[in-house]
């Protein structure tokens, strides 16, 4: 049972590998495990926050030198976007532990449930499976049609530049200040060009393969979370009731559920800062990504944000709707347990599947830090929140147009 978790986490952990996080292996506090396992990712940090940092400069010494909005809004939610990398990254490395832990609990839980013979419920595990791999998949191609734009839209700029004047002028896919170096130099260019191209690389792959984590985790609490509403349903069966039997197939049941809203917990303790961040600068990516892509005149950098904004709306959306899964399923067993027949059993019974039934009635949530609940209420406050600053810089940028 628990091959649902295991393979949908390979591809994942594939990705990590390269960036130098490893999901599955309980890496010791020593300057050995450290050196061995720990160094990738840390070559890996430097090099994505040396661009980091130079995308921020840019930011403050243009406006510090009156640069336009546009060119402003051009580099403020790339470089948003490497924090959030960042701090979706380091979430998952400082909450080592309680990773392991999870993915402890869940194979658990997995290997402790019967799905036998049963079509509904094999159907149930299959949906999920295929569900799931289906938003990794069209995740990933969006990723990869981004990281293409990005690092392609600048060669394609110089191409049309060299054929129109006979001159090429070197262009880079960020604007980005370089301590000691002029990046726009010959001798430095393709060592500038290739580093920004990494670090694009990073940030994707850091954000997605973490969300992914995320949506592995949540498909198989919510599919744990319908497999025992079936058994739920199903509780009652006999036409001569076996007290002894119910007992304790019931016990079996609370037990099962017990620990798969645990499994909530454990989601919620490793993802819930992290969510707090993402869900606070979704709005501004949002709204300064549509503002690019309304206002920079070039198509190839126009696309270019296009594709990052249809990738920042599917991040926050997908992190949302499994958000909202989550309390669907987990409120679901409430429904579950009045569809049982609960009718046909004694008074002393029927009160057992009642506290069942109105425990179940509180759903089991994400949150963003108790600062919000991560569900589709949420998305739909961040688009709002989103369209307001859109419509404000849109304002702001008229006048300067006129």
């Amino acid at each position: 049972m628990s091959v649902l978790f295991d393979e949908s986490l390979i591809s994942t952990e594939f990705l990590f590998k390269y960036i130098g996080i490893y999901l599955d292996r309980p890496i010791q506090n020593t300057v050995e495990h450290i050196i061995k396992f720990r160094s990738l990712y840390i070559i890996n940090f430097l090099w994505l926050n040396t661009d980091t940092i130079g995308e921020i400069a840019w930011i403050i010494q243009g406006a510090m030198y009156g640069k336009s909005l546009i060119e402003l809004t051009y580099m403020a939610p790339c470089s948003t976007y490497c924090i959030v990398a960042n701090i979706k990254s380091l979430s998952l490395l400082l909450n080592q532990d309680k990773v392991h832990e999870l993915f402890k609990r869940i194979r658990s839980v997995e290997n402790n449930t019967d799905i036998g013979d049963e079509g509904v419920k094999k159907k149930i595990v299959a949906e999920g499976k295929e569900f799931l791999k289906a938003v990794i998949k069209a995740l990933g191609t969006i990723n990869v049609v981004t990281l293409v734009l990005f690092s392609t839209s600048p060669l394609l700029l110089m191409a049309l530049e060299y054929k129109k004047l006979g001159k090429i002028e070197f262009l880079l896919p960020f604007l980005i200040i370089y301590p000691f170096i002029d990046p726009y130099d010959i001798h430095y260019w393709p060592f500038a060009y290739v580093h920004q191209v990494w670090s694009t690389y990073l940030v994707l792959t850091q954000v997605s393969g973490t969300d992914c984590i995320f949506y592995t985790c949540c498909t198989s609490i919510c599919t744990q979370f319908r497999l025992l509403q079936v058994d739920i349903e199903n509780i009652i069966t006999e036409r001569h009731f076996d007290e002894n039997e119910f007992q304790e197939k019931f016990k079996k049941l609370t037990v099962r559920h017990e620990s798969i809203m645990q499994l909530v917990g454990h989601v919620e303790r490793i993802y819930t800062k992290s969510t707090l961040f993402n869900f606070v600068t979704s709005s501004f990516m949002i709204c300064l990504t549509g503002f690019n892509v309304t206002a920079i005149g070039d198509v190839a950098f126009a696309l270019s944000f296009l594709a990052f904004l249809l990738m920042s709306l599917m991040q926050i959306y997908l992190l949302c709707f499994y958000g909202d899964m989550v309390m669907t399923s987990s409120m679901e067993v409430s429904s579950a347990m009045y569809k049982s027949k609960w009718y046909t059993v004694n008074a002393k019974t029927a009160k057992l599947l009642y506290v069942v039934q109105m425990r179940a009635r509180k759903p089991s949530k994400l949150t963003a830090f108790s600062y919000a609940d991560v569900n589709l209420k949420a998305f739909t406050k961040i688009l709002s929140t989103a369209w307001s600053y859109f419509a404000l810089l849109k304002t702001i940028d008229s006048p300067t147009r006129a």
